[in-house]
């Protein structure tokens, strides 16, 4: 290892780690000391990957595998088209541009509407990712807090407005959420584009968790007020959609053609986004619609499940969520970084332990979340009865050896 200090970028030392993987590498030591891990962490389904996905590389017959269009190749374009047709968003091929994984759909849309110093209203807690990717941007996340005793329903049109500056651009919003699992009522999605047009600002609809909507309110998209057409990008992908986090193929989708013009040069820095994976994409599309429903009967079941198992442990506060698969738990402790590592570190039921997100760095706001993690509730019901049984454990011994009993 190397003695030496180097300089680095501010921009990206300013960068955080993120509360997703930050505890990575106590999970990896705690796995080398025999335990078992189970992970609350990550929004990793394990749902099988349709296999049309890999059916459709394996049919490739290439000898090499070339560049291909920066904006994406039209099976993948085409691909996303029609679904959004089938859900009733007027999006045509060349108002879509293929990117690798939502993330860089993020990256690109920040990049294109704001610079060094512009502003971006996200509603906390939110992804705690956008912090990173409006930071490669020059961007700055301005936070509205939403709370737990509210279900983390919007504020008022008052409370918004007050945050909305000159340097605002956009208003980020992640429809299903992560990490709350809320969703947009009618009310709140006209509230965001009353404004988004009041202010001239664009709206970015994050939108992937669309399908996994359990409540009654069901799917409103920002496409339904063509009023806003002009100022709306949605941000797609395939990760969770078809339990395919590892593709990383996603998309921009925009009828403003100028933006989509702006976006596709950031496209042409990077090449294109990858062929295979675009192959396989285009294929999963075609699916029948019975694998996304019973994904989504799985979630509901999980997600049912997970909340009773939560709620009966003494101390933990939680609300039910609506849509993703994902929601934020209140401990009965001071710092849930702590617990977190602690628990890896120094605790474990027959072996076995649980890996938490703290959920500090979903807020923007200082010392909110502090005794909050998010719980991703996407693996198998039998690891969720475990998973809740050690968590229910640790937090008596953890208090006891803390002293908060």
């Amino acid at each position: 290892m190397s003695t030496k200090h180097y300089e680095f970028s501010k921009r990206v030392k300013g960068i955080n780690a993120s509360p997703i993987r930050k505890f990575a590498s106590h999970s990896e030591k705690a796995k080398k000391e025999g335990k078992t891990v189970i992970p609350l962490n990550i929004g990793q389904p394990d749902v099988v990957t349709p296999k049309e996905y890999l059916s459709a590389i394996a049919a490739i017959d290439s000898s090499v595998i070339a560049y291909t269009s920066s904006n994406g190749i039209n099976e993948a374009i085409d691909a996303f088209r029609d679904y959004f047709k089938t859900l009733g968003m007027p999006f045509e091929s060349e108002d879509i541009l293929i990117t690798t994984g939502g993330s860089e759909a993020l990256t690109f849309a920040i990049s294109t509407l704001c610079d060094d110093g512009d502003e971006i209203l996200v509603f906390e807690p939110y992804y705690a990712n956008y912090n990173t990717l409006a930071k490669i941007s020059g961007a700055k996340i301005v936070a509205v807090t939403t709370v737990p005793e509210n279900n983390f329903a919007l504020p008022s049109y008052e409370v918004i407005k007050e945050k909305i500056t000159d340097r605002t651009k956009a208003i980020l919003v992640t429809n299903p959420n992560n990490p709350t699992g809320s969703v947009l009522d009618r009310s709140e999605i006209e509230l965001i584009v009353k404004l988004a047009l009041e202010n001239d600002l664009f709206i970015i609809a994050d939108e992937v968790y669309r399908e996994f909507i359990y409540a009654d309110k069901g799917y409103i998209s920002f496409t339904e007020y063509p009023e806003c057409l002009e100022n709306l990008v949605v941000v797609d992908s395939v990760s969770k959609r078809f339990s395919g986090c590892g593709i990383r193929i996603g998309c921009v989708a925009s009828k403003n053609d100028e933006f989509i013009a702006e976006v596709l040069k950031l496209c042409q820095s990077r090449l294109c986004a990858p062929y295979v994976e675009q192959i396989g994409t285009a294929a999963m599309f075609k699916v029948d619609h019975s694998y996304i429903d019973e994904a989504i009967k799985s979630y509901r079941d999980r997600r049912d499940l997970c909340i009773k198992l939560m709620q009966n442990i003494e101390g933990t506060v939680c609300q039910i969520p609506d849509g993703a698969f994902y929601f934020i738990l209140g401990l009965p402790v001071e710092d849930a970084e702590d617990f977190t590592g602690w628990m890896l570190g120094e605790f474990d039921v027959d072996g076995e332990t649980i890996m938490l997100c703290p959920a500090k760095d979903f807020y923007a706001t200082p010392g909110k979340g502090l005794n909050e993690v998010r719980i991703s509730y996407c693996i198998a019901e039998d690891r969720l009865i475990k998973a809740a049984n050690i968590l229910e454990k640790g937090l008596k011994e953890y208090r006891k050896v803390k002293g908060l009993e």
